[in-house]
């Protein structure tokens, strides 16, 4: 694909047309000034037949004198107009280039800013510091948007190389048993199975994190999918059959307190959003602790409140529990879950127009509202 070639500047283009607009008026002007001057100096008194009168060291005769005037007033006036109009346009044009210039700088600096950006330089910036016009609003919305790019950069590259982390262990714990398993020839049947049900394990943890990430990325990058009228209550009792039998095992008592809650969305979306709050419920809670859900209904959100007790978590911490791989208030080394369920609750919140909310709960647990906007 060939390139177009490369026209006139914007400087040069407003150059041209303000000289070419003040020379068009100055000319308007000139002819104004040469016509109004005949026709004034042409309006003389009428002298007496015979008499002769000096202009322009000719004599001319006293009926010939109202049309020498007025030839003699116009070539003067053509003479200083023609003048005047040169040095009018000259200044013009000389005074366009600069003022444009000068405006026109917060645009050559974006330009530079733009060529000189990079993966590893989002940093740079234009801090324009002139008047507040368009082309300062120009400057401060790129700087606003490298603000977003730099920003969304930084969580990519701490999500990648988070996930990679994570992505690492799994396989390290296979490739140890294996390599442990092969080099012992005396392995019998019962150490081959420990050794399958440890592989067993690490690939379904590998297989739940991956999961984990596409689901991420799909509500990050598409949004919602098909949506239709979702009962809070359905995808609430869907999310508790697979986690109630780890909740009874604990010894965990769970309260449902439930409104006739609605929402329009993605079902199956809602539904991993209700059973990642329950699954951190009863992962993150303590041996007897307890689980209390709640579901109401307003006149503009429609919420979902999962409470529970577990470890006291500082107030100051809480923002952390939706960060990618961060698991119950410690950071990413926790060996339980993947560390990605509120960052999906969260994704999936704001990808049906809602928030998300947590507070500790005094005694320790954690408490989460999700609202979304009601029917």
């Amino acid at each position: 694909m060939t390139e177009r070639g490369r026209g006139p500047g914007l400087r040069a283009r407003i150059t041209l047309l303000a000289t070419g607009l003040v020379a068009v008026v100055s000319v308007l002007l000139l002819w104004l000034g040469w016509v109004l001057a005949g026709e004034v100096v042409a309006s003389v008194p009428a002298l007496p037949t015979g008499t002769t009168v000096v202009v322009g060291g000719i004599r001319v005769e006293a009926d010939q004198l109202a049309e020498a005037l007025s030839n003699d007033a116009r070539d003067r006036v053509l003479l200083a107009g023609s003048v005047a109009f040169v040095c009018v346009v000259a200044a013009t044009a000389l005074l366009a280039w600069v003022i444009t210039g000068r405006v026109l700088r917060p645009l050559r600096e974006v330009t530079a800013t733009a060529h000189r950006l990079s993966v590893e330089s989002l940093g740079q910036r234009i801090g324009h510091q002139g008047a507040r016009d368009e082309v300062a609003e120009l400057a401060d919305t790129f700087d606003a948007m490298l603000d977003r790019l730099q920003a969304a950069f930084s969580a990519q590259r701490q999500f990648v190389a988070n996930a990679s982390h994570e992505l690492r262990t799994p396989l390290a714990v296979i490739r140890t048993e294996l390599d442990v398993t092969l080099s012992d020839p005396d392995a019998d049947t019962a150490e081959l199975r420990r050794m399958a049900d440890v592989v067993r394990t690490a690939t379904l943890r590998a297989g739940d994190l991956v999961e984990a990430l596409l689901v991420l990325a799909r509500t990050d990058g598409l949004g919602v999918g098909a949506t239709g009228p979702v009962e809070l209550l359905v995808v609430v009792s869907g999310a508790w059959r697979s986690t109630k039998a780890d909740a009874e095992r604990r010894g965990i008592t769970a309260r449902f307190h439930h409104d006739h809650a609605t929402v329009t969305g993605d079902a199956a979306l809602l539904e991993r959003v209700a059973g990642n709050l329950l699954e951190n419920a009863v992962r993150h809670n303590v041996d007897g602790g307890w689980i209390e859900v709640r579901t109401t209904s307003g006149p503009q959100w429609t919420s979902l409140e999962v409470a529970s007790s577990g470890p006291v978590i500082a107030p100051d911490r809480v923002p952390e529990l939706f960060e990618p791989f961060r698991r119950g208030g410690v950071d990413r080394t926790s060996h339980t879950g993947t560390g990605l369920g509120l960052s999906i609750v969260r994704a999936v919140a704001r990808a049906h127009g809602g928030t998300v909310q947590a507070t500790p709960v005094p005694t320790g647990g954690l408490r989460v509202v999700v609202a979304f906007p009601s029917l």
